[in-house]
């Protein structure tokens, strides 16, 4: 049985927000950005790579107005805190995010993660050890994602979602990632 989750779009997923992030990026290819259409009932597809556990997942997760209940599950355990295997169900705007994202930055590539949902025990004994991790870090809202690209510089990863100007995005290099959320605009 397939249940209407949510199709509201929110205005920074509007093709506005998306030329302009084009544009900030330097991309040089307009038709990458088809694969960003939010206004046709096509299917959105979302890749991801687990580092730490090996798992991949490719799989669509909307399709004509409804977001996928069983594509929702697949995300959310390849999202889950891999410490301790707590799956809690992640933000459908970031998913919206990070589709968005993928079309602009125009590559195929699976979003390998560092970091998706973070159960409270994780991210305390993450905090304890790290000054760069909040206390109250909406990963474990379900609200963030530590991302990087294969083949996308982490600069131009990280302009591009400065770009959208939709949440929290923070650049950490010496960790090779970026980490993208869905709270206030911000950037680190």
């Amino acid at each position: 049985m397939s249940q209407r989750v949510c199709t509201k779009r929110r205005g920074w997923l509007k093709a506005g927000a998306v030329g302009t992030a084009f544009a900030l990026t330097g991309l040089r290819s307009w038709p990458a950005l088809a694969t960003v259409d939010r206004e046709s009932n096509g299917a959105r597809e979302l890749a991801f790579y687990n580092q730490h556990t090996g798992e991949n997942l490719k799989t669509s997760y909307w399709a004509e107005g409804n977001y996928l209940p069983d594509a929702l599950t697949d995300i959310n355990h390849i999202l889950r805190d891999y410490r301790t295997n707590d799956v809690r169900p992640m933000e459908l705007p970031l998913l919206d995010l990070l589709y968005t994202l993928q079309g602009v930055l125009a590559t195929p590539k699976p979003f390998q993660i560092i970091s998706g949902y973070r159960s409270p025990q994780t991210n305390a004994m993450l905090a304890a050890h790290s000054g760069g991790v909040a206390k109250s870090s909406l990963h474990m809202q379900g609200r963030a994602i530590d991302i990087h690209v294969e083949g996308i510089p982490l600069d131009q990863l990280r302009r591009a979602a400065i770009a959208l100007q939709v949440g929290g995005v923070g650049y950490y290099p010496a960790s090779n990632f970026v980490h993208v959320d869905t709270g206030r605009v911000r950037a680190w």
